[in-house]
Parts: C-alpha cells; sequence; structure tokens
C-alpha cells in the first residue's frame, strides 16, 4: 500500500469512516486459468463452441472453481460476453453467487464493464440482488467507484436506490464519503438524485449526504444537494 493510501486510511478512520475495497472481488489468477479445464476453461477464452458441446453432453452448466466460481462468473470478468450467452441458453445460472457473493452484475458494475453488464441485464440477470460481504448491491458499488454509465444502466434495470448496506450506507452516501469528488462521482450522485433516491436517509452517526458533502468540501455535490432539497 503506498503512502497516499495509509493517508486516506487514517482519515477515514480519524472519521469514523470504515474502509472498504475498491474491488473486493476476485479474479481468476493466471494461473488458475491456465489449470481450468471444460466449461471454466471455455468460458474464460470465450469458445462457444466448446460451450455448446460440453452442454450438450450435459455437463455441470453451475460448476464451481475453489473460489466458488462457475463458469459464467469466468465469463463475465475475461469478458467473453458471446461466451456468456451460450452458457445462459444452455440453461447456465445466471444470478449466483461466488464464494465472495458476487454476481455476475456485481463483477462488471465494478470492473466499470458496461457492455458485459448490458449483455447480462438483457439476458436478464438482476440488478436486485444483495451481494458482498457489505450486504450491498451492485448499485452501491458502481457508486462507490463513481461508475456513472454503470449507475445509469443499473438504475433503469430497477435496481434498489435506497438499499443500506450493513456499514449503514446508501448509494448516493457512497457516492460521496467513497468519491473523491470528482466528475464520476458528481454524475452519480446526479443520476441517483434524478432517479429520485431519498437524500435524507443518514449513515450510522446521523450524518446526511449534504452535511457528508459539506464535510468534505465537495461544492458541486452540495450544491446539487441544495437544489434537490436535501437538508
Amino acid at each position: 500500500m503506498n503512502k497516499s493510501s495509509w493517508l486516506a486510511l487514517l482519515l477515514m478512520s480519524a472519521m469514523g469512516v470504515a474502509p472498504v475495497p475498491a474491488a473486493a472481488q476476485t479474479a481468476p489468477s493466471a494461473s488458475e486459468a491456465a489449470a481450468y479445464s471444460g466449461l471454466h476453461a471455455a468460458a474464460h477464452k470465450g469458445d462457444v463452441t466448446r460451450i455448446e458441446a460440453l452442454a450438450a453432453s450435459r455437463a455441470d452448466l453451475n460448476a464451481r472453481d475453489a473460489n466458488g466460481r462457475t463458469p459464467l462468473h469466468v465469463a463475465t470478468f475475461a469478458k467473453q460476453r458471446e461466451a456468456i450467452r451460450a452458457l445462459v441458453k444452455a440453461g447456465a445460472g445466471i444470478d449466483l453467487l461466488d464464494k465472495d457473493r458476487y454476481d455476475g452484475v456485481t463483477i462488471a458494475a465494478v470492473a466499470d464493464d458496461e457492455e458485459t453488464l448490458r449483455t447480462l441485464l438483457a439476458l436478464g440477470a438482476s440488478a436486485k440482488q444483495v451481494t458482498s460481504r457489505y450486504d450491498g448491491t451492485a448499485l452501491i458499488a458502481a457508486a462507490h467507484l463513481g461508475h456513472d454509465g454503470v449507475v445509469r444502466q443499473l438504475i433503469a434495470a430497477h435496481a434498489p436506490l435506497d438499499h443500506v448496506n450493513n456499514l449503514h450506507w446508501t448509494a448516493v452516501i457512497e457516492s460521496i464519503v467513497l468519491g473523491n469528488g470528482g466528475a464520476r462521482h458528481q454524475a452519480t450522485l446526479k443520476a441517483l438524485v434524478d432517479a429520485g433516491a431519498n437524500l435524507q436517509l443518514t449513515d450510522r452517526s446521523g450524518q446526511t449526504p449534504l452535511q457528508l458533502a459539506r464535510a468534505r468540501g465537495y461544492a458541486a455535490m452540495v450544491t446539487m444537494l441544495e437544489r434537490a432539497g436535501a437538508k
């Protein structure tokens, strides 16, 4: 961890904010991918012909690797969209969670992979699942990272706007307390405000989004929240 990361963690600790990793998903390592066989190998490589052949031979479409990843999870990490389509067409579960409690939608959201997310949602994946050790959602994860395009997709897919995770944060709050106040986090907050997210829900210490934005000196966010009637 570099010096700036340590300073960020110290600042968050001083403010009573629990640090959250930006990307807690565990993608297959190079050695794991090299050792894959069957559907996991085909998914990682995007080998649709092999996926279809294995599905026809009744291979387990939802087989798990050591981290609980199904072939669909692997294909999502690898951005193999045709493989995702082939797996779902064959009957693979589209909303399953891996060992870290992530689904394909959240994996794509954290990766800022709008095209893979679009593919999953078009195939019927849910934007409403509770995922991760933080009992969050894909929308909260994307808001945290300022992935504004992903956030807009998830809102359109009826992701729960006001879900509160076990840190007592909503997507609105995470866009502020875990963001940098820059253009993409501003765009993320705007998307949530425009969608009608609740701006009065507080964090565990009773701070509203407006108070949190003021405390961090995020002037553009403060103006946006004030115009939306936040208190």
